[in-house]
């Protein structure tokens, strides 16, 4: 059955690759007992020398980076009593803002607030055109005084996270161990992202991501996988050994509007389908990476694809094409068990 699934599944990412709106995509389907299937078609790169895709190439997963390794290890250090969620980062960083203790909000923000978006801190911020050295970047985004907004989606929070882990630790976040498959830096063939003008190259093996490249590792992009390696992190959410009991409470309770500690759960149109039950969580990439968990269902899919190769600059219709994937394959996996 979970054959026939992934079939129907990808057939629109593989009418995509066939289209020539994504160079190449892999798709990962697993259930909670372990059943999984996975599917491949295009390209790992166009240029500067073609490349086809399997099923072993890594990666660059992106802002799935932030489930896959920073809110998992910052829920880790919460499990083993190293963190409080809802203490204040400047537990972990007390120079956080050091130069204005009494007036700054950053020295308020809790490590929940950041998991959940829940912060004034601005989407983004080219902090890769301030320097390079990883160091006084650190230092740069902490001293910083982050323009105020309203709550949005912000990869600052989870920057400043990465440097709590940083801090808490001791070492790099990529000195954390991490699940076969899943690794800071390929273990294997990579996927060609993006011909960065920055950098005056095509990246393959090196992180999409210009923030994260420039500070060296980061907690909002720089995890790269296997599409196998997603699915074995997805599975041990499904089945409970990849994570305890607390962490899956956190990653499961809705507590900033659609957003959980990390994740997104299932909304009205949201990139993971319509047809996935209240009980789905996911997260995608820039890249063009994505993984949903039903855990209603007990599946789990990952659709991993190079949508920015070798520009970001064109329409690759990824943001129809995963809930189109996301609902063929509830679909089909819901037919499949009547």
């Amino acid at each position: 059955m979970i054959e026939d699934v992934a079939d129907s599944a990808f057939a629109p990412a593989a009418a995509a690759v066939a289209d020539g709106r994504i160079p190449g995509a892999a798709l990962g389907v697993v259930t909670r007992n372990g059943d999984n299937a996975i599917r491949v078609a295009g390209m790992a790169a166009l240029v500067p020398e073609p490349e086809p895709l399997t099923a072993h190439h890594w990666f660059d997963l992106a802002s799935v980076s932030k489930v896959i390794a920073t809110t998992t290890m910052i829920l880790r250090l919460a499990d083993e009593g190293r963190l409080d969620l809802d203490r204040p980062l400047t537990d972990a960083i007390p120079d956080l803002r050091q130069y204005d203790i009494d007036g700054a909000r950053e020295r308020r923000l809790t490590f929940r607030d950041c998991l959940t978006h829940a912060t004034h801190l601005p989407a983004v911020e080219p902090i890769y055109t301030y320097g390079d050295d990883p160091a006084r970047l650190r230092a740069f985004v902490l001293q910083r005084e982050w323009h105020a907004g309203p709550p949005v989606y912000s990869d600052i929070n989870f920057i400043l996270l990465g440097i709590a882990i940083e801090r808490i630790t001791g070492g790099g976040l990529n000195a954390w161990p991490l699940p076969p498959g899943l690794s800071f830096a390929p273990q294997g063939p990579a996927v060609a992202t993006e011909a960065c003008t920055w950098r005056g190259r095509v990246l393959k093996g090196e992180v999409h991501d210009e923030n994260a490249f420039a500070l060296g590792c980061a907690g909002h992009a720089g995890v790269f996988g296997t599409v196998a390696g997603v699915l074995g992190f997805a599975r041990g959410l499904l089945d409970g050994t990849g994570a305890s009991r607390a962490m899956l409470a956190a990653i499961r309770e809705t507590t900033n509007g659609h957003r959980t500690a990390g994740w997104e759960r299932r909304f009205p149109g949201w990139p993971g389908g319509d047809a996935c039950s209240d009980e789905t969580i996911g997260h995608t990439g820039f890249t063009g990476t994505g993984l949903w968990i039903d855990f209603a269902r007990g599946v789990a899919w990952t659709l991993l694809t190079n949508r920015v190769h070798p520009t970001r600059h064109r329409d690759s219709g990824i943001f129809a094409l995963r809930p189109a994937t996301g609902d063929a394959l509830i679909a089909a996996f819901s037919s499949g068990q009547r």
